[in-house]
């Protein structure tokens, strides 16, 4: 069975801009305070009754706030047969190494 992968913040934000497709998993009240812009948001307690909004034939890049929540939802996208990856130290990794984050009034 294939593992999960996490990968820094700098090769997540190069995967996004390369059409890899950026699933955040944060809550909402989470994603109003700042998102990456190409996000797509599916809090990590209705992953499993979205999970048909998740494309199969991209590469996932899952993130959340600090890294843990995303970890977990990536190993489940794993064992189920999608190509995904962690981005080590979530949206405070991602702002950090140069990410755009945007809150909703852009």
């Amino acid at each position: 069975m294939p593992e999960a992968v996490q990968i820094p913040a700098t090769d997540a934000i190069a995967l996004v801009d390369d059409q890899g497709w950026l699933l955040d998993v944060r809550e909402p009240d989470e994603w109003d305070r700042g998102h990456a812009p190409q996000a797509h948001l599916i809090p990590m307690g209705s992953i499993m009754d979205r999970i048909d909004e998740i494309p199969s034939d991209q590469q996932i890049v899952v993130v959340c706030h600090s890294g843990y929540r995303s970890w977990q939802v990536t190993k489940a996208l794993v064992e189920a047969g999608y190509d995904a990856v962690n981005v080590a130290g979530g949206m405070e990794a991602w702002q950090s190494a140069g990410g755009v984050v945007v809150t909703d009034g852009r």
